[in-house]
């Protein structure tokens, strides 16, 4: 048998830590990985256009399957365009392993062609970063960074010279275990016994969630029953809270809607379950006690002032804690809660649905519940950052069985597209839509042709307003002129056909089930680019100075006020149990 080289020790490792696939793109310091990559069958390599795809790509398998997922770049410039889909990842918690090729070792520090330090500028995205020196010191090093990308989820990052992975593998290399999933943590019973205490204490119990609450809906439903608890939640929350929950007020922050801020700020008791919410200004500064749930415990009190701390997993928290707590039987709160949370939707969603079937340009807010409507009961949808959030957040209904995932964190434009590359390699008879804006489409389109490549058959539903929307808003806000915010577009339709694929323009409403319905049908790649108003955001519904409330800079909080689709039905469905006067 021939003697292994690192490269090929380096894959051997991987595919044992249940990498499938490694995403990039191939250069001279990668190519003895890539090689190796190429004669192993348990592993495939996957050839984007461009790095910062290969990132977001990883980052999204790793957020459909659990599992590590890896990417790479070769030296200087090709592993310095991973970092902006290796920020999201991080943020995302998404467990992705970055492999950093490097200029020849005995270059290093001498000023060489593409030479860039790469253990030094992943350091800030990463949960560990380090570079090989020596082939005895790779197997090590690389089973290091796999605990620390499973272990802390997030990104590690390896950096390893070409030269050295050329390199003879030691003969005796020790295989040790790998670590590829985590345990569940369980509070102390200290900070069970004093959460126990308060919320018994508390007349008014909300609980707001997070991501925090993946796999934990049982136990979030049969905690808010027995303490009559509203339940809001944070945009990366709503795919795991918001379905078959009787107690839902909606969601809170910039895209929010409904009774969730209400919610949060009328309690006596707010309980945050795995949630890191970043804006501070939408939770409760004063007279309102706040508990928080995180299994990470730097989250723990750095976005507001706790009176109590707990460090563990939202599901074990909710089994140690609900069996201890006494019933409550007063639904005050929540029902008042749950009428105005209806109350609110249905205020503000009349302002986008009359006539918008007969509306040209069309209504994005039209597009999106068409889309909700006709897209698969397990859908994957991957949203671009910017109007195409909006559009998500208040417009796809989660059901537990389709997942919404996109920038949420990092607010990277451009991730949509990449995203979807990556969700559908996980299963290639499993839809995958793409909600794109026309301005973070451009940015990497070129990867578009990966779809085509891989005949890989992801749906890239475009919302073209031939502009940055949400640039827009914002200067809006600031009471500026909007300013280098326009796009002059091709006919995306036209440049997905002449790249092979199916692509359809849409113009006006009465259009766009059907192209919709037949994009779903074909069995590649398709595009349908669909032309959108670029004043849907300028057609504010009529609203009130007294009704803005949580956001600093009211003119947001106007245009924001859209439709929220199917989400008035399900409110009005939980108001069932509301007494009537």
């Amino acid at each position: 048998m021939a003697k292994q080289n690192v490269a090929e020790q380096f894959v051997d490792i991987l595919v044992r830590a249940g990498v499938k696939r490694m995403y990039g793109v191939v250069g001279d310091s990668l190519n003895p990985v890539v090689d190796a990559i190429r004669r192993d069958s348990a592993i495939d390599w996957i050839h984007v256009r461009h790095e910062e795809t290969a990132a977001f790509a990883a980052g999204a398998e790793a957020q459909i399957t659990g599992r590590m997922t890896a990417c790479a770049g070769s030296c200087g410039p090709g592993n310095l365009h991973l970092i902006n889909g290796l920020y999201d990842a991080h943020r995302s918690m998404a467990p992705v392993l970055a492999l950093a090729s490097h200029i020849p070792s005995s270059e290093i520090g001498l000023g060489y062609f593409q030479e860039t330090h790469p253990d030094r500028l992943f350091a800030e995205c990463s949960h560990y970063s380090e570079m090989i020196s020596s082939p005895q010191q790779m197997p090590r090093v690389l089973q290091t960074a796999i605990q620390h990308a499973v272990g802390r989820s997030g990104v590690s990052v390896v950096t390893l010279p070409g030269d050295v992975a050329d390199q003879a593998a030691p003969e005796k290399s020790v295989e040790t275990a790998i670590v590829t999933s985590r345990p569940t943590i369980r509070p102390g019973d200290a900070e069970i016994d004093k959460l126990v205490e308060m919320i018994d204490a508390a007349d008014k119990v909300t609980l707001f969630c997070g991501s925090g609450t993946a796999g934990a809906h049982a136990e979030v439903m049969e905690f808010a029953e027995k303490v009559k608890s509203p339940v809001g939640h944070a945009l990366r929350g709503k795919e795991w809270i918001q379905y078959d929950n009787p107690y839902d007020v909606g969601m809170s922050g910039l895209l929010g809607y409904g009774a969730a801020y209400e919610a949060t700020h009328e309690c006596d008791l707010l309980i945050l379950l795995g949630t890191d919410f970043p804006y501070n200004a939408f939770l409760p500064q004063k007279d309102v006690k706040i508990v928080q749930v995180d299994v990470r415990p730097e989250n723990l009190g750095r976005r507001s002032k706790l009176d109590l701390a707990v460090w563990g997993d939202v599901r074990e928290t909710l089994r140690c804690l609900t069996p201890r707590v006494r019933p409550k039987s007063n639904r005050r709160f929540l029902d008042k809660m749950l009428k105005k949370h209806a109350d609110q939707l249905e205020g503000v969603v009349k302002a986008y649905t009359r006539k918008v079937e007969k509306h040209t340009p069309i209504h994005p807010e039209y597009v999106a519940s068409v889309l909700d409507e006709l897209a698969s009961e397990d859908a994957v949808f991957t949203v671009d950052t910017g109007m195409c959030n909006v559009w998500a957040a208040r417009y796809i209904s989660p059901n537990g069985r389709r997942r919404v995932i996109g920038s949420f964190s990092h607010g990277s434009m451009a991730n949509a597209l990449p995203m979807a590359i990556g969700a559908q390699f996980t299963d290639r008879e499993r839809q995958v839509i793409s909600m794109s804006g026309d301005g973070g489409f451009s940015m990497l389109m070129g990867d578009f042709l990966t779809l085509v490549q891989y005949d890989l058959p992801v749906k890239v539903v475009l919302f073209n307003n031939s502009s940055l929307g949400m640039v827009e808003l914002e200067m809006l806000v600031a009471g500026l002129p909007s300013y280098g915010t326009t796009n002059k577009n091709p006919d995306f339709a036209a440049v997905a056909r002449a790249a092979g694929a199916y692509g359809v323009r849409v113009e006006k409403p009465k259009q766009l089930a059907g192209a919709l319905k037949d994009a779903f049908r074909h069995k590649g790649p398709a595009l349908v680019d669909i032309v959108t108003d670029p004043n849907a955001l300028s057609i504010p519904p009529k609203i009130s100075a007294e009704m803005v409330t949580g956001f600093a800079l009211s003119a947001s909080k106007i245009v924001l006020d859209g439709g929220v689709g199917r989400m008035v039905q399900m409110a009005r469905s939980n108001l069932r149990n509301v007494p009537r006067p």
